[in-house]
């Protein structure tokens, strides 16, 4: 499968206006500048599940801020609930920054992934002996369609996402760590927007990536629609019918903001905090089985990652920018699932157990009714 954006109409191109806010030139969370997006994609197999050997529906995505070796960024995070992983955030809490790429996979492949970082942020450095590393590596669970027991993610696929990664569109749905994931009980996956706040707000950028395996059918809502409700099992059946062991909501979902505003570490976990938002517009809930973990970043103030200390001048917006931001990012979060659910594609994973599409054709009709 090819890692590059599909021709499939996002929100957009079918008319749905998500919010108040305009976007960036390619609506994605690498409107942001210097900021790119990789995806690693694994599909092999098809039919019963053998562990180890398939089928095979999950990969890795990485979003890469513009850091040369040795910077970092101002950074934060929220938990909504946590039942889910994301390596390193102790780390951002405690130091205000972000010092890696960020990764998402699948549940049972974390641990690949960030020592796959690992290794090659020592590499990269100018002196590898004196360096350390605590990547930030989130995850949803991909076992519904993926035969994720089989430790498919390698590293030679980190590598490949990282090296492949590229700003302008983002290829998304069925990629990357989204390949194999369930949102709304439709096909999910990875998506991505992005917002522009007012001149007199600074016109700063806010993007952001999603990797959505979240939420049921009847909460679904797009731009105020209860989609969800309109569109029977009947004509679109749910994945959850063949695997007895989960049940709608029991995913979750990982969001990567991103910013050019000149945001300290405290503003940035503000400003993560309300993807949630975005989520429960969308029509999430956080449920208590769910992982949904969220990290911000700001690419205006870069330094050393050893200056913990945040002792170096740098600037910051006040509360009323602030506020701004914070819409932008519900508005942002909010297509992002929107994105994804419109550019995946309906996918046979496991034991032919089928994730079907979103309907355009419904969507069109019901937006109209």
């Amino acid at each position: 499968m090819s890692d590059r954006p599909t021709s499939r109409p996002r929100a957009p191109d079918l008319g749905i206006r998500i919010g108040l806010l305009p976007s960036g030139p390619h609506d994605a969370i690498t409107d942001v500048e210097g900021v790119r997006v990789g995806h690693t994609t694994l599909i092999s197999g098809e039919g019963q599940l053998r562990v180890g050997h398939g089928p095979v529906r999950t990969g890795v995505t990485v979003v890469v801020p513009p850091a040369e070796p040795g910077e970092a960024f101002y950074a934060g995070c929220h938990v909504l609930n946590g039942n889910g992983e994301m390596t390193g955030l102790e780390w951002v809490r405690e130091s205000g920054l972000l010092t890696t790429p960020v990764a998402i996979t699948n549940t049972h492949s974390v641990g690949v992934v960030r020592d796959a970082i690992v290794h090659r942020e020592a590499r990269r450095r100018p002196d590898p002996e004196l360096h350390w590393a605590l990547p930030v590596v989130g995850e949803t669970w991909d076992g519904l369609l993926n035969d994720i027991n089989g430790h498919h993610v390698r590293t030679e696929h980190l590598d490949a996402a990282l090296e492949g990664a590229t700003d302008g569109p983002v290829a998304e749905g069925n990629v990357g760590g989204g390949t194999g994931m369930v949102c709304h009980e439709f096909k999910g996956g990875i998506g991505s927007a992005s917002r522009v706040v007012p001149a007199s707000a600074g016109d700063y950028t806010v993007g952001a990536l999603v990797q959505a395996n979240h939420g049921r059918r009847e909460r679904l809502t797009i731009a105020g629609v209860p989609v969800g409700q309109r569109i029977p099992v009947t004509d679109v059946p749910s994945p959850y019918g063949l695997a007895r062991s989960s049940e709608p909501g029991t995913g979750s979902i990982i969001v990567v903001l991103a910013t050019d505003a000149p945001l300290l570490p405290h503003q940035c976990s503000d400003l993560a905090q309300r993807a949630g938002l975005g989520i429960a517009r969308a029509g999430g809930a956080g449920e208590r089985s769910s992982g949904d973990i969220f990290l911000a970043f700001s690419t205006a103030n870069r330094l050393p990652a050893q200056d913990t200390a945040l002792t170096r001048q740098v600037t910051a917006v006040g509360d009323s920018v602030l506020s701004q931001l914070f819409w932008a990012a519900i508005e942002a979060t909010e297509e992002a699932i929107v994105n994804a659910l419109l550019a995946a594609e309906t996918m046979v994973g496991r034991d032919g157990i089928t994730a079907h599409a979103l309907p355009h054709e419904v969507l069109r009709e019901l937006r109209e009714a």
